[in-house]
């Protein structure tokens, strides 16, 4: 089962679409810092097996998409779900007919994305699954970590090996170095570390629990036993969000879908059967 890369412009900035095709229900898959659209390729071929029509976005700043674009707000990043859920859910770019619903699956960052949009509360956007990814801001010291932690990549790697190995290994290192490119002697990041690290600004001056509050739709969260999310955040999600469901797999860390991929996609496959029943109630 294959994809066809799609392209499109919003506001001046050049976005890329996998899409799987599929003419049911739609998923829109969203891929997390400094990752990729491919990140999902696994959950979107079982996905798009169960008959959901399936998209994943290489978010503005990375992999295929604008690498380089001038707004990195979370607004603008916000925008381009909604515009792909536009373009898509009216039959556009592709297979499928009619008008369609997508649920929101998203990954940290690209989780944190589908929430904020959700929060919109988008005609077209069905429920939300956030994998490791919440509401609560970071630390000036957090982001700066991060930050740090992106322009200390040791680029270029001399193999393909070499950068598995550097990311940890096994299937982790695997996810994160199938998001690199080759060219000129080796294998390079498909995104600009200051342009990602600027899109970080907005968590260190605030949080997102005025946008937890309004979203309307189903929501799911997947996290892992060693992840990012720890008590006192959960708790407060749970109880900002009575309707909210939660999945935490053992012995797992923030790479989650990478490590425990057919887990996740149980989870999410199982929220998708019952989201679809409550939309047509």
């Amino acid at each position: 089962m294959a994809y066809v890369t799609r392209e499109f412009v919003r506001g001046g900035v050049r976005l890329s679409v996998r899409d799987w095709g599929g003419d049911g229900a739609g998923v829109l898959l969203l891929h997390g810092l400094a990752g990729h659209c491919g990140e999902w390729d696994g959950l979107a071929r079982a996905l798009r097996r169960d008959g959901h029509r399936v998209l994943a976005l290489d978010q503005r700043g990375h992999g295929e998409s604008e690498r380089a674009p001038e707004d990195v707000s979370r607004r603008a990043y916000v925008d381009d779900v909604l515009g792909v859920v536009e373009e898509f859910g009216r039959g556009g770019g592709g297979a499928g007919r009619g008008e369609r619903d997508f649920v929101l699956v998203g990954q940290s960052y690209g989780g944190h994305a589908a929430l904020l949009a959700a929060a919109r509360r988008h005609p077209r956007v069905a429920g939300a699954v956030l994998v490791e990814a919440g509401p609560a801001g970071s630390t000036p010291e957090e982001v700066a970590g991060v930050a740090g932690w992106l322009r200390g990549w040791p680029v270029p790697f001399a193999s393909r090996e070499a950068a598995v190995s550097y990311f940890g290994g096994g299937a982790v290192g695997e996810g994160w170095a199938s998001g690199l490119e080759r060219r000129d002697g080796g294998w390079w990041p498909r995104f600009d570390a200051g342009v990602l690290a600027a899109s970080l600004d907005e968590n260190a001056v605030r949080s997102w629990w005025e946008e937890w509050d309004a979203v309307d739709v189903p929501l799911l969260a997947v996290l892992g036993q060693h992840g990012i999310i720890d008590a006192e955040q959960w708790d407060g999600m749970a109880r900002r969000q009575p309707g909210l469901r939660g999945v935490c797999l053992p012995g797992a860390g923030h790479d989650v879908h990478l490590e425990r991929p057919e887990e996740v996609y149980g989870v999410v496959a199982a929220f998708l059967r019952e989201a679809g029943r409550s939309r047509v109630r």
